[in-house]
């Protein structure tokens, strides 16, 4: 199987000893990647790796997983892949979050923490192994109990069987961890896969959250817990000056309000989260706004357009000069200029942020919430309470959502708890909560973007010159993973999706910060959520300009011998094939199409819609193909496909966070409408069969639905919309 697309881990076999603590018996990784096996239930530290399998003498296996899930299905493809590795029954197998701990990285970036679709991807081999190895020692194990060859053993749905003997794999757990670890785990051949791959798989947490038995951090409350909102400066950069009390006094359960130790505002401790939040209403507060961001959405989008007439600051392809290939462009026989604009968008994750801290009796502290990335919370929460970071602990629940919000590199609610911790001695347990109010108005949303394109069209119908230059606030400058992303002071992340297109175009491309206080964070497919958009349009207006069908014209740019061309020109061409697409148009209908890869993941999408008697657009339907490896869960991949286009459709449709005179007009819900029921089209997905390594579904399949959107409204009334959301350029939906 190719693993080129996973990250590689260190396989220098197993450590050579193994206690007998009594108990379970562990399966784990060391801090260098080794794999490890002991029994019992110790700390991770203590026996110096962390447990990723645990084995219960009654058989039941538990999988410690380290990726934290917020809906995705992680926390039951990672189990999958223990389970099939270890031959156990579905019902078997029990889901237990990791703890914060730095051995228990995420291979792809080296820290503790989900993101960028990646919790698949560097899992893959990580856990197969860790099954593979129990699977190993206890056919081991129970081969010598019954003095037998071990490939006289068979171990299926848990139980262990050679001849008349048998047991379960709990009978040999003791056994098993005295014997000498295989230096390398042989896994199964795909050939005989039994979960990897099974359709309809339950969820592992389905059950859980049907019943409400499913504990988020917004569930939590421990003893003598405090509620806290947090009363912030209306404009971004805005400081706290003084604040009076007054009235909040007066309201039932108001127990106090300090200011945060970095003036960034007022925390408002009361009994519960709705007497916090009434007694803040009544707090008035003087605010320092001389560094803060008065600018409102119109005079931004006046600023990028400035920005776009001027030369790009940084040369990104480096393949030929921008102006020279603008000049082809216009000289082409066929030519195109097109601005596009992209507004601030906000997470708007179903769950607020939230999350409660407690202080323990050994000193410490102790971090409840939905933790996407414990590398950052963790020594940020010691730093404000000035603890050793082996005195902070972080228990992980389920996340109501997060779409990028939640994996904030300045950990920025978790910093305000720890600050509003502190502030009332640190003795009491806080729940920090935000409104959706306080969410929406409060930054770290997706920047916006602005790009402008020139290409011309040869006499072969094909491109001749791409020239575009794009303005985006850079997400990744100043942050702790700058140095993963911004090279030569390009931040890839504003310009991926079209710097790695997988089209052959003869591209010049350049990028130009632009500068603001107003905090930004990559949001569900980070900068693919607008350079797919612009890309699979201006495709489609090309194709309009060379006189080709849209689908052949996208594959007459794609080598198909090319593995990473052939492999977008697979999904483009299926998702087609499913879709009856004939290139032919309906009055009253309108069909699009577009392509995308991100996060290795290979997306095409066919739309349909219609439109009313009152010129309003209804989206029928979506055809989806996805080629993101090996499938391990088809139905969790389906689920996300259809996730992303229904987050990314609410998106390009409605949504945009503007300003007047600094500050956010948006609410909640009603200004900043996510898709609903009545507009989710029925959506088809295709999962392209394939051996290669397992890629990101997080993200990938929402790129493609705003492009396949746009370009069905065009095929149906001749609209071509480049500045979103659409509503906003006039577009009406039913």
């Amino acid at each position: 199987m190719d693993s080129s697309n996973t990250a590689s881990m260190s396989r220098r076999g197993f450590l050579k000893s193994a206690a007998v603590l009594g108990g379970s018996m562990v399966i784990g990784f060391n801090a260098g990647g080794a794999l490890a096996i002991t029994t019992g239930s110790a700390p991770a530290d203590s026996v110096g790796f962390n447990p990723f399998v645990k084995i219960a003498p009654d058989g039941t296996v538990t999988v410690v997983v380290k990726h934290f899930e917020m809906g995705q299905g992680t926390s039951t493809g990672l189990t999958t892949l223990v389970a099939e590795e270890l031959n156990v029954a579905w019902d078997q197998v029990a889901v237990e979050f990791s703890p914060s701990n730095k051995n228990y990285i995420n291979l792809a970036f080296g820290g503790q923490g989900t993101g960028g679709s990646t919790a698949m991807a560097n899992s893959y081999l990580q856990y197969r192994q860790a099954g593979a190895a129990a699977r190993d020692m206890l056919v081991r194990a129970a081969a010598a109990e019954w003095n037998v060859d071990a490939t006289e053993v068979v171990l299926k749905d848990g139980q262990l069987a050679s001849g008349n003997n048998k047991g379960s794999i709990g009978d040999f757990i003791q056994q098993a961890a005295k014997l000498e670890p295989a230096a390398e785990p042989v896994l199964k051949d795909a050939a005989s896969f039994t979960l990897i791959g099974k359709d309809k798989l339950p969820r592992k947490d389905s059950m859980a959250k049907t019943t409400g038995k499913a504990m988020f951090a917004m569930d939590v409350k421990v003893p003598n817990m405090v509620y806290v909102t947090i009363l912030r400066s209306p404009l971004f950069g805005g400081t706290l000056k003084s604040f009076e009390i007054g009235a909040a006094a007066e309201v039932n359960g108001f127990v106090d309000a300090k200011a945060l130790p970095d003036n960034s505002g007022v925390a408002i401790y009361a009994d519960s989260t709705w007497a916090s939040i009434k007694a803040r209403r009544s707090v008035t507060a003087e605010w320092d706004n001389s560094a803060a961001d008065s600018r409102g959405a119109a005079e931004m989008l006046s600023e990028y357009t400035e920005k776009l007439n001027g030369k790009p600051t940084y040369d990104v392809t480096g393949k030929a000069d921008l102006v020279e290939m603008e000049t082809a462009a216009k000289a082409a026989s066929r030519s195109l200029s097109v601005d596009f604009h992209f507004p601030l968008l906000a997470h708007a994750p179903m769950e607020p942020l939230n999350c409660v801290i407690e202080p323990t009796e050994d000193g410490g502290v102790r971090v409840h919430d939905g933790c996407q990335f414990p590398m950052i919370t963790h020594p940020t929460v010691a730093a404000i309470t000035q603890l050793p970071e082996d005195k902070v602990e972080i228990i992980t629940y389920y996340a109501g959502g997060s779409f990028g919000r939640r994996a904030n590199t300045k950990s920025d609610y978790h910093a305000q708890a720890a600050m509003a911790f502190v502030a009332l001695g640190g003795k009491k347990a806080i729940k920090l909560v935000w409104t959706r109010e306080d969410d929406l108005a409060g930054g770290f949303y997706r920047p916006m973007f602005a790009q402008r394109a020139h290409i011309g069209i040869g006499d072969d119908d094909k491109v001749s010159a791409w020239s575009q230059h794009t303005v985006a606030q850079s997400i990744f400058k100043g942050g702790p993973m700058e140095s993963f992303v911004v090279h030569d002071g390009i931040d890839h992340a504003s310009v991926e999706g079209i710097a790695d297109t997988a089209y052959q175009l003869p591209m010049a491309l350049g990028l130009t910060d632009y500068e603001s206080p107003m905090p930004v964070l990559w949001w569900r497919s980070v900068g693919h959520s607008q350079s797919g958009y612009t890309m699979e349009v201006l495709m489609d207006m090309a194709a309009e300009a060379a006189g080709k069908d849209p689908v052949e014209f996208r594959l007459s740019h794609l080598d198909q011998t090319d593995e990473n061309q052939g492999r977008l020109a697979g999904v483009l061409q299926l998702a087609a094939d499913k879709a009856g697409w004939d290139g032919k148009q309906v009055a009253g209908k309108g069909r699009g199409i577009a392509v995308h890869k991100s996060f290795d993941t290979y997306v095409a999408q066919v739309m349909d819609v219609s439109v009313n008697a009152e010129g309003a657009i209804s989206i029928d339907k979506v055809v989806c193909a996805v080629d993101c490896g090996v499938a391990v869960n088809p139905d969790v991949i389906r689920a996300q496909m259809e996730g992303a286009i229904g987050y990314g459709l609410g998106a390009v449709m409605r949504n945009q966070i503007t300003m007047k005179d600094g500050v956010v007009e948006q609410g909640n819900f009603p200004q900043y409408e996510p898709l609903r029921i009545t507009d989710m089209p029925v959506v088809e997905v295709h999962i392209v069969a394939s051996d290669k390594a397992p890629s990101g579904v997080g993200e990938p399949g929402l790129p493609p639905a705003g492009p396949a959107l746009a370009n069905a409204i065009y095929a149906a009334i001749g609209t071509r919309v480049t500045s979103l959301p659409m509503t906003s350029a006039g577009i009406k939906f039913a």
